[in-house]
């Protein structure tokens, strides 16, 4: 229930009247099927005939099968005005294999996101303004897995520092242990009101 009150909360602010009677079969009783309320939904996301973006992020931390089925009914009832973004560390449970053989699906995926060596290098030395050789723009590279925010808390923590080849064969791990580590590295070097507007 608490999932359909969400999305229906987000949709009516796109337009007025929309989901104003999905909010009450909701509100009249929580047993309302989850299909009878989206029905109601998706038809006054037609009748508004306005495009809507709707974005969820992180989805992959649903577990609910019932908010599942719930958004996958939605996709496949939806009007064609109704767009939605998933962000999400995992491929959602729906029905993606039938949303990418429509043509309905599009994805961004962690390899779309990484940055290759040639751009990590323009980023680093270009933008950051280090002067890193390939080796070590390689090295970095592949630490960071081309994750960016990876690649710039390492060029924050390389800054001013004498030993820059140290820091960069000294640390390695995954993404998680990289941005624990930069961040501490980062946030050691920063003045204190710097550090309580990061954190």
């Amino acid at each position: 229930g608490r999932f359909l009150a969400y999305l229906i909360a987000a949709c009516q602010k796109a337009a007025n009247g929309i989901g104003e009677e999905a909010a009450r079969l909701l509100a009249a009783s929580p047993q309302t099927p989850s299909g009878v309320i989206l029905t109601s939904l998706i038809n006054d996301l037609d009748d508004a005939g306005e495009e809507m973006l709707l974005i969820l992020d992180d989805y992959h931390v649903i577990s609910s099968q019932a908010v599942h089925e719930a958004l996958a009914f939605l996709l496949a009832h939806s009007p064609e005005t109704f767009h939605l973004v998933i962000a999400s560390r995992s491929d959602p449970a729906l029905p993606l294999a039938r949303l990418r053989a429509r043509g309905q699906l599009g994805e961004i995926r962690g390899a779309d996101l990484r940055f290759t060596d040639a751009e990590a290098a323009h980023f680093l030395n270009e933008v950051m303004g280090l002067h890193l050789d390939a080796a070590a723009v390689a090295t970095l590279a592949r630490r960071t897995e081309g994750w960016i925010a990876g690649l710039q808390m390492a060029a924050l923590s390389m800054r001013n520092r004498e030993d820059v080849g140290g820091f960069i064969r000294s640390f390695s791990g995954t993404n998680r242990h990289i941005l624990d580590y930069l961040l501490e590295e980062v946030l050691a070097r920063e003045p204190e009101a710097v550090q309580t507007f990061l954190l």
